[in-house]
């Protein structure tokens, strides 16, 4: 049955699918508690990360594999159709933006409410450079590399889904630089960097955008040859991590794919280290090198720990078996239920949890250090991921 069937990569749809969207929810809960800090301030406050530090040892995942699960639900109702995928997803970003999400972007927080009240999908999207449709955008090359589909359908289905939000051209450049290492990774034997970057030459867009994105990409290739850490090549550009600017989070994540391809621990733990935008670039790196090594390549620790409900690895594997199976029958299915009720309750304690971690770290932490700082600095990290980002993603 062609359900079964391989990939170049090596891989079966169902496990290339389903490493990416388990990589992409185990990336996201590893860099989350340390989301918005320096590099210098997560060592200080958490040492070295290499493992969960939020729920006693367990993770809980944010809105950037959120996104990814909406997509996902989206394909498997539209069959990668784009004019039927574009109003899937926004029915899905509605019900979404209903049971209170925390860790929200501006930018996707304003779309989705203006989809709320009625505002069509194709002028619901505001002007912003976030990295919202980049981190949902690995889902869709893998699906589109394992559907057979050629790249032109990817590059509509990436307009549809980061238009719906974000209407900066950058933010839509930026998301197919992603969903094509994706697409890249799934049917490529091996990850050449020059190579992708070739591709990226031949179907990203001849505008300004794009020229900007591939002079960055080309340093990040350069970098990468030259045996340089991702962190190094961060520093090099002056960022002091990676942010949440669309062009800061994708050469910074495609740099630790492009270094760890095939090795899930050392990419994702490399991005974080970076500091930044930790669950964003967490979470892009984590479904891009998990589309490659399978379920089986993430560490079974981590995907243990992942400490979700209603929505929890056991879900997340249901969710990638059948998108796999609309991929192998080319029909579209009904999406995955889930128990609605209890997704409100989930994001209710997500943000009590935070609140409660806030005021204890304000507590715990409130002695001044040498350069006028306070400790309890970590509470505003807290807090920050509890509401709604002041980053524009």
């Amino acid at each position: 049955m062609r359900y079964f069937s391989r990939l170049k990569s090596g891989m079966n749809y169902p496990d290339a699918i389903g490493g990416c969207v388990l990589g992409t929810a185990v990336g996201d809960a590893l860099g989350l508690p340390c989301e918005g800090l320096s590099r210098e301030k997560q060592r200080r406050y958490f040492g070295t990360i290499s493992d969960y530090r939020l729920l006693f040892g367990r993770g809980l995942y944010s809105d950037d594999a959120e996104h990814t699960i909406l997509v996902a639900q989206a394909l498997i109702v539209s069959n990668g159709e784009s004019e039927a995928f574009l109003n899937a997803f926004a029915r899905q970003l509605r019900g979404w933006i209903l049971m209170l999400p925390g860790g929200t972007g501006l930018a996707t927080l304003k779309a989705s409410w203006k989809l709320v009240f009625g505002v069509a999908p194709q002028r619901s999207g505001v002007f912003s450079a976030g990295n919202g449709p980049a981190m949902r955008a690995a889902i869709l090359g893998v699906f589109c590399a394992a559907h057979d589909d050629e790249i032109t359908q990817l590059i509509a289905l990436n307009r549809a889904s980061s238009r719906v939000t974000h209407t900066d051209p950058k933010a839509e450049c930026g998301a197919l630089a992603i969903a094509l290492a994706a697409y890249f990774t799934a049917t490529e034997k091996t990850i050449e960097p020059r190579d992708f970057l070739n591709l990226l030459r031949t179907h990203l867009p001849a505008d300004d955008a794009a020229r900007e994105l591939l002079l960055l990409l080309d340093q990040v290739v350069k970098s990468v040859e030259n045996g340089r850490s991702t962190d190094e090549f961060v520093r090099s550009m002056g960022w002091k991590g990676a942010s949440g600017y669309i062009y800061h989070t994708v050469p910074a994540a495609l740099h630790a794919w492009l270094r760890h391809s095939e090795n899930y621990r050392e990419g994702v733990l490399e991005i974080i280290g970076c500091g930044g935008d930790t669950d964003s670039t967490a979470a892009i790196v984590g479904g891009l090198i998990g589309a490659r090594v399978g379920r089986e390549g993430i560490p079974r620790e981590w995907r243990a720990g992942l400490y979700e409900w209603p929505r929890g690895v056991e879900w997340l594997e249901k969710l990638a078996d059948r998108l796999a199976h609309v991929c192998a029958t080319r029909q579209p299915q009904k999406p995955l239920p889930t128990f609605w009720p209890g997704v409100p309750a989930r994001n209710f304690f997500f943000l009590r949890w935070f609140w409660l971690m806030a005021c204890a770290a304000f507590f715990h932490f409130k002695t001044p250090i040498a350069d006028g700082d306070l400790y309890w600095e970590s509470a505003f990290v807290s807090i920050r991921s509890a509401g709604f980002h002041e980053k524009d993603n």
